[in-house]
């Protein structure tokens, strides 16, 4: 804000001191009046001047806040109360009832939206909105708005240890708790036995239920290999999702799920699954609140840290753990990539792991970037053959 005798002193400067002791009283009120007018519209631009808004939050942040799981509480809205009232009109002594309905309760319905990547914004409880009660002249109540609660992708909805929906595909719906049904007015109750009905009913109150909701990754590929194994570099070098990367174990905490490019806008969704330690169907280290997120992936990628020492056996540790979560688990397809491959000691056992599997190996170094084009082809392959089979089955494929 500019004080009123700094445009004064302005003026001046401008006037000249003669001219400005020349003015007379009257021109003298109307240049201070212009001048305060002048300094209150400054001072209201700054009083209405838009605050700055809210910093998004970094990828760091929103990785503190991913949820997975979530009890929720949910309570339909109750139904509207009938009413009791009679027709009131000048020189009509007999008007009869013309109390209106209830309005129905408002149902509480879960619907994935793409955009939503946790369950952190779910609330632990929910009310559903009321209908309103009738009214006379026959009026019925209106009915209470739908509550509808944004989902990720992939969320599974139980009811006391039972899967009561799964939510896996965008735009699913799925009705939590219904709304109480409206209660009814006299005018429902005229018959020709009863032609002045007094009855009505209050409106019913709405379901509630307890759900808990679970979140299952759900991708194309999912990247599965040991703590350090070098799974985000890989993703950050294949996608532009960007996980965390350090030189120490557990780096990566939340999965994280990256979109590969390629012609034709065609996408393949790779997930970084944490690392999983021997032990981890058991529930060691991150156990099964992670392998749970494997479930969703049509096909694996196997990281292995080709600088360790008989790096063969990592494969085998982990297919042991897949299979002990889930029969049938580890027989998915699925590729062997040798990461590392730009640590001098990790050339020389790469022979000895291709000897070992008997299967084609594809090393590469997803710190230099070396070979990741084999990887890619690789991918394509495993996509297109997933899709091919989707589509024979008569199922929709997965599609982002």
């Amino acid at each position: 804000m500019i004080p009123t005798r700094f445009v004064l002193a302005r003026s001046s400067a401008v006037l000249g001191v003669s001219e400005w002791a020349a003015l007379k009283p009257s021109q003298l009120h109307a240049l201070q009046a212009s001048s305060r007018l002048l300094s209150l519209g400054i001072q209201d631009r700054a009083k209405h001047r838009e605050a700055p808004g809210k910093k998004p939050l970094s990828e760091k942040k929103l990785k503190r806040h991913f949820v997975d799981r979530r009890r929720v509480l949910v309570r339909g809205g109750n139904g509207g109360s009938g009413i009791s009232c009679f027709h009131s009109e000048p020189r009509k002594e007999f008007g009869g009832p013309d109390g209106g309905d209830g309005g129905n309760g408002g149902h509480i319905i879960l619907r994935v939206d793409r955009q939503v990547k946790s369950l952190s914004s779910v609330l632990s409880r929910y009310q559903g909105f009321s209908g309103e009660d009738g009214g006379s002249k026959n009026c019925s109540g209106r009915g209470g708005a739908i509550l509808y609660i944004q989902v990720p992708v992939g969320t599974l909805v139980k009811e006391g240890g039972e899967v009561v929906a799964d939510l896996s595909h965008p735009g699913d719906e799925y009705v939590a708790a219904l709304g109480g049904a409206g209660g009814k007015g006299n005018r429902f109750f005229l018959a020709n036995d009863n032609r002045a009905p007094v009855t009505c009913t209050p409106g019913q109150p709405g379901q509630e239920r307890v759900l808990y909701l679970e979140l299952k990754t759900v991708a194309h590929a999912g990247m599965v290999g040991f703590p350090n194994a070098g799974k985000s570099s890989l993703l950050r070098a294949i996608s532009n999702a960007k996980p965390a990367v350090a030189s120490y174990p557990f780096t990566t905490l939340n999965p994280h799920v990256g979109i590969v490019h390629y012609e034709g806008h065609q996408q393949v969704a790779v997930a970084d699954i944490p690392g999983i330690i021997r032990g981890a169907h058991q529930n060691k280290g991150l156990g099964l609140s992670f392998l749970r997120h494997i479930e969703r992936c049509r096909f694996f990628l196997f990281v292995v840290d080709l600088s360790l020492p008989e790096p063969w056996t990592q494969v085998d540790d982990l297919k042991y753990e897949l299979e002990k979560y889930e029969e049938g688990l580890s027989e998915r397809s699925h590729v062997i990539i040798a990461n590392k491959i730009d640590i001098p000691q990790a050339r020389a056992h790469l022979p000895q792991l291709q000897a070992r599997l008997g299967q084609e190996v594809i090393a590469l170094s997803a710190l230099t970037g070396e070979n990741l084009e084999q990887l890619l082809l690789h991918l394509k392959a495993l996509h297109d053959a997933h899709m091919e089979a989707e589509l024979e089955q008569g199922r929709q494929p997965l599609r982002w």
